[in-house]
Parts: structure tokens; sequence; C-alpha cells
């Protein structure tokens, strides 16, 4: 799982605007007109149709977008009982997932009260504001009987995750597991360690795939759950076994074929998992530390299925795998409850979504090229942008089924594509890439490692597995910086150059010479050069000493440039170097070129940055659908830019047909598809969604991209330097530790790719 520090966590969550939520209007408010449509008096029209017709509430209000998510704070994940008002970051969280993986809009509601009647009412009186409500961390078992009254008095989606999320992920692992075993659900004796919410409804739950209730054996703190027992609620006497002879969990894992972990950490060994069936499937579920240890169990034996909560290892059963699709689906169709029908569907389209071949994006953000079905792949990865339509059209039609959707939909294929375009993909990409990084982390050399936030970053970094560090500096100022603001620098190799071993510069120093020797170099100056950081980390990196370097932070763009470009070169066939940016935006990334290094590009110096920015956005996984810009349209004026631009195109088009690509054009009939195909329905850019623009000169793509990242609030991320034979890449002047970081899996992608 990915490390993080305790001082890392809080200033996540304080800096900026304090939380992680906020409210934001959907109607325009920006003159008196608007002011009056949406409060008074205007705002009583719409009050008057929904006193006439209570229905109107979903057409005029965001009641069928709203869910709650409401706790007591009684069983907050790993923390246990601490209060509804220390709960709140915890439910602010939740609603975070929401919005991003369902675009389901969110209030959580901390409600000071372990009484369950007032736990109730409470809830009760709220409920008209919401489209769903989603209960969470409350503790056993007044979470059942606060569920079972609300779901009786209520008509709104309401389901407590703590419960059946956990429960529908496992199942459709499960159901994959089995099958992958060569066994039926129906013959196979399983276990349960745990005896809490979560367990009781992964019990029903297994039961509703087909597994038989005789077949479970279920472990509480105190030993087997049987009938002997005299200290067993209502929810564990419903799974209360005949087999009151086993007297321990290792008893009765004996011939078991699943194990199924939703208790503590460490509690099951290697020999335990030995007396298994064969072909046994283990799901250690216990977060953070699994009943047994992922490495431990999948070396007790070779004929083994695991699984865990952990996003370090296969299989992990993830909860945002369920609920945020569950009620995306529910509430679309406005059904009155979420029943076992609607949760029973959840579990079989995502078990049936990991049977699907998965997308590439997948792959790369896994640092897989055939993540396919099999037993390191039987639950689908969060990531995969599918999930929502999958499990959200299969709720719903389970919702119509089952007859509690108040809401008919008619065109399913339209609905699902409505639901795939609901998120956009405005950080896909860089999750993705940043799980690239972490499948094979690369030696990173930074040549400013005396300032904070290059440390920073460094140590983000290294904690999250997504490279290697090599400090370039002074070791005392390093140290002292790092001491000053509590940044661990252990097992980072700190160099200084100044102070290496002469024989290691002059041996730099003479590479250099030898490359440059004709170009006016004499060997006394590369020595010398080889004192400078960004040239002796440039010759890490030629030298294999490192893998890419990171530079520009305190200095003018150019100075790290021209050491590259010495020491390291250009690829083969490249004329030229060139600067990418990528912009994030909730359309999705665009990505802009060039933007930092040519000021005045020739025709063919712009079709060459074109075909480094087509390969470059290929080894995102993505197809680039390129728009050369201009103030023109296809010849529509005369002028030097339209000129060159157009004789760019002309030469893309003869030596790259296979590359989508069109200009001269204006960015407006670019960016705009309907516009485009009504002016120029002969565009090779209709219907196409461009995501690539080349900016006939430096000042047009640099003033483009800082004013859409300024004021079109898009994530500007780069500069991708494109063209080098070796991974360099220079970052803005006085970057922050979070654009540095994105650099740095930029880096790390860009040298697994050339590797």
């Amino acid at each position: 799982m990915a490390k993080f520090r305790r001082e890392d966590a809080l200033d996540y969550h304080a800096q900026g605007r304090p939380g992680k939520i906020e409210v934001i209007p959907t109607k325009p408010y920006s003159t008196q007109r608007d002011l009056t449509l949406a409060y008074s008096p205007g705002v009583a029209e719409p009050c008057l149709e929904i006193e006439k017709n209570p229905e109107d509430v979903y057409k005029y209000t965001a009641k069928g977008n709203l869910v709650a998510v409401i706790s007591n704070g009684t069983a907050v994940l790993g923390l246990g009982d601490i209060g509804a008002l220390a709960s709140k970051p915890v439910m602010e969280g939740k609603g975070l997932l929401f919005k991003i993986f369902a675009d389901i809009d969110v209030f959580d509601i901390e409600i000071d009260t372990k009484d369950i009647e007032e736990f109730v009412r409470t809830v009760k009186n709220i409920a008209p504001t919401f489209g769903g409500i989603n209960l969470e961390d409350i503790k056993a078992p007044e979470c059942f009987e606060i569920e079972r009254r609300l779901k009786e008095e209520l008509n709104i989606p309401l389901m407590h995750d703590d419960q059946h999320g956990t429960a529908i992920i496992s199942a459709a692992g499960l159901i994959n597991a089995v099958e992958l075993s060569g066994k039926k659900l129906e013959d196979v004796k399983l276990v349960i360690n745990g005896a809490g919410a979560s367990a009781i409804s992964c019990a029903k739950m297994y039961l509703a795939v087909g597994v038989k209730k005789e077949n479970i054996l279920m472990f509480d703190s105190k030993g087997l759950i049987h009938k002997n027992r005299t200290d067993l609620d209502a929810y564990k006497q419903l799974f209360a076994s005949e087999h009151i002879h086993i007297g321990s969990l290792e008893e009765g894992l004996k011939d078991a074929d699943v194990f199924v972990g939703l208790s503590k950490g460490n509690i099951l060994n290697q020999e335990m998992i030995r007396g298994m069936a064969k072909n046994c499937i283990v799901f250690a579920l216990a977060n953070p530390t699994p009943e047994i240890s992922y490495e431990e169990a999948i070396t007790s034996r070779p004929d083994i299925i695991v699984a865990t909560g952990r996003s370090d290892h296969p299989n992990q059963v993830n909860n945002v795998l369920g609920f945020p699709f569950i009620f995306r689906g529910a509430m679309d169709v406005r059904a009155t409850g979420i029943n076992e029908a609607m949760k029973l569907a959840a579990t079989k389209a995502i078990a049936e979504l990991a049977k699907q071949d998965v997308p590439d994006y997948v792959n790369l953000a896994y640092g897989s090229k055939n993540l396919s079905f099999g037993s390191d792949y039987i639950i689908p990865k969060p990531i995969d942008s599918r999930l929502i339509a999958e499990v959200s059209a299969a709720v719903a039609k389970a919702a119509i089924d089952s007859g509690i959707a108040q809401r008919k939909i008619i065109d399913w294929d339209a609905y699902k594509a409505e639901l795939e375009n609901r998120l956009g993909k405005d950080n896909k990409l860089m999750r993705s890439l940043a799980n690239k990084a972490k499948s094979n982390p690369k030696r990173v050399v930074f040549t400013e490692a005396d300032t904070y936030k290059i440390l920073k970053a460094a140590q983000v970094v290294r904690d999250e597995n997504i490279a290697k560090p090599i400090l370039l500096g002074n070791h005392k100022k390093i140290n002292a910086i790092a001491d000053e603001n509590h940044i661990d620098l252990s097992d980072m190799t700190i160099i200084d150059p100044l102070l290496e071993d002469e024989s290691n510069r002059n041996e730099f120093g003479d590479i250099l010479w030898k490359k440059r020797q004709r170009r006016g170099l004499t060997q006394y100056d590369a020595r010398k050069l080889m004192r400078d950081r960004n040239y002796f980390g440039a010759m890490m990196v030629e030298t294999g000493l490192a893998d890419a370097m990171i530079s520009g932070l305190t200095r003018k763009y150019g100075q790290p440039i021209k050491p590259a470009l010495e020491v390291i070169g250009v690829q083969s066939g490249v004329s030229r170097v060139a600067g990418l940016y990528m912009m994030m935006t909730k359309k999705g990334p665009y990505f802009f070129a060039d933007t930092t290094m040519n000021a005045d590009p020739t025709a063919q110096e712009l079709a060459d940055i074109a075909v480094l920015t087509a390969n470059t956005v290929k080894q995102f996984n993505i197809t680039p659908r390129i728009a050369m810009l201009s103030y023109t349209n296809f010849g529509s004026s005369e002028g030097a830019v339209p000129n060159k631009v157009s004789e760019a195109v002309s030469i893309l088009h003869n030596n790259y047909p296979g590359l989508i690509v069109d200009g001269d054009i204006q960015a407006n009939f670019a960016t705009n598809n309907n516009l485009l195909k009504e002016q120029f329905p002969f565009s090779n850019l209709v219907d196409k969604d461009v995501n690539t623009f080349i900016f006939p000169n430096l000042a047009a793509g640099n003033i483009a991209y800082k004013l859409m990242q300024e004021l079109g609030g898009a994530e500007a991320i780069g500069p991708v330097l494109m063209g080098l034979n070796k991974p360099v890449h220079v970052l803005q002047l006085g970057s922050s530790v979070r654009e540095i970081v994105n650099m740095i899996i930029i880096a790390v992608v860009d040298a697994q790719n050339k590797k």
C-alpha cells in the first residue's frame, strides 16, 4: 500500500480550502436576473410545482443526484469508536469517491448519538433532501437494526456499505475464483473468520450466489459459531453450525475450499493453508494487515488463489468497485430502495467484467501487457472505466425487473453511453501513469537537491515506490533542509559533484570531450564542466548510473537544456527537441506543443514537432488526433503563418498517411466538432475528437497553455521534453511539489519506454 506520513495527510486535508468537498453552483449567477430566478421571487415557481406534484422535485432540484453519507462514528475504519465529529474526514472522503467514480454529489452528515431511535428519527427527518442514503461506519449489531428500520420507513435507495460493499465485491471474486478452481459454489466448504456486520452480510451474499448454508463455518473471537452456544445474537444465530466438535480455526480449515477473513491481521499461517483442500481460495481481507500476508499465502502452495484488501497486490477487494455504481443505477431509475436482486446484479456484473478483455489503459496503469482472467485477476481494477456502465446498468435493470423502479429505461445503449460520458477523463491518465511508474521504478537524479520542494518530492516518490531518487548537491545543506522540514532521506544516494573523486569527474569529462572535441571543447574544459550538477547529472544518465534526470526548478528553462543536448543528444532521426504540456481537464487530457523550445519553426520543423508529439502521446496509450493551429481555416487567408502550417500539413499527409492530422485550422473549429462538420465537412478531423494541438510558434503555444491553466482551470503537467536520446525533463521555474511529482512520474514512464 502507498506509504504516507502523518504531516502529509494533515497537510492534504488542511491546505487551501479545508476538507475535500465543496458546493459549486450549477446555474448562472452573474446578473441580477440570474439571482432573481435562483432565489426570490423566481424560486417560488418550482416550489409551487413540487407542492402540486412531489415527483417534480427530481425535475427542479438536485435531489436525484444527491446522496447523504451518514455516520455516528462508532466503527470508523481501523479506528473504532472515535465519535461523530472525528469521523467527518472519512465521510468527506467517501463523498469524494462518489463524485470521482460515479458523478454523484454528496453531503456528509455526522449524527452525534448512539441511540438507535434517535439515529433513525434524525435520518428520517432529513431524508427528503436526498435521492439516496449511504450509511457508514456504524458498529454492529446496531447497524443491522438501523438499516432494517430505515429501509422499511423510507422510499429512496439506502445501503450500509460496510455490510454490503465487501459482500458484493468479495462474492464477485468468489464466483470467479471457484470457477477457476474447477469447483462448484454449491459444493465448496467455506470458512469465515469474523462475525461482524461485514461478515454476516458476506455470508448472506455467498448464499445468494450458490454456497450452501450447511457448508459455511463462521468463527468469532470466541471460536466457532455453533448451535450449542448461548451467547449468540439473532444475526450470528443465522450461521450457527451443527459441527459443535470443531474447536479451532485450524480444525475448521482442514480440507476447506475457501477462507474469508474479515477479522484481524496475522491469525492465519502457511501450515493452516496447507491443510486446506486442493486448489484452495484465501480471501484475507483485514486491512491494513491481512490475516496472512499476500507473500506468505502465495508461497504456501502453488494451487492457491489469493485476494486481499490491499492495493499493492493482485485481486484487491475494494468497495469502490461497488457502491458508487450501485447508487448510480438505483438513483437513475428512482428506485425506492436497494434490494437483494440489485445487489446480486451488481455482484454478477463485476464478476463478468473480470472475464472480458482488459482495456489497454488498465494494462498500462498496472505495468502489464496482458492482464486477463485468471488467478491474479478475478476482480476488475478500480480504474476500469467500464464499471460505471456495466454495474450501474445491471443495478438499474434489476430495480426495474424487481418492480421497485419509478422510472423506466428504454434505450439501454443510450443509457450506457450517458454513463460513460458522465465522468470525463480529467485525472485518469495521471493515475494510470503513476501505477505504471510503480510497476518498475527507475533511478531519477535530481540536480537541485538542495531545495525543499525537490527533497519533499523525492521523499514522496520514494515512499510511493514511483522512483529511486539520487540527490546532487552539498551533503550538509541537503541534510539541514531535510532535518528542518522533517524529510526522511533514508535509502537515498547523495552525491556532491564538487567533492566527488576527481577520477570519476575526469572519466565523465573525457566522455564529454570525445563527443565535443571537434566542437571546440578542450579536455580541460570538459572535465571542469563536470563540477556543474546539470552536466554531472546528464552524464549519470548517459552512462547508465541513472535512468532519468530532473532539473530546472531554480534556473531558467534553457540552462539545463544545453548540458542535456551536449551530453545525451537527440534521438536518431530527430532534428530538434520540442516541449509538450499535458493539460488535464474534465473533458480529458489535451496535449499542447511546442510550448517551450522553438520560437518560430519552419514548415518542416512544425511537421517534425507534430511527429514527436504524436509518438509521445502514443506512449500514454492515447491515439493522437492532431490539429495544426493557425488564425485561418484551410487557406482562408494568405500569410506567413497559415502558409507554413498548410505546408506542414501537406508534409504530414504525404509522409505519415496513418496520422490523424489536419489544418491550418482555428482553435474553436478544432475543439467544436459540430462547428467543424457544418463549415468544413471535408476535414480529416470531423468526428475525431481532437486531443493534440500543434501551435505555429512558441508565443502562441506558451500563451495558450498559460491562459488555459490560469483562466480555464486546467492542470498543466510539463513541460515534457521530447526528442532527447534519454530521459531528461526540465521543470517550470518555481514548480509546486505536486507538479514536480507529476514530472517525475512522466520521467519514470519515459525511462521505461526508452528501455
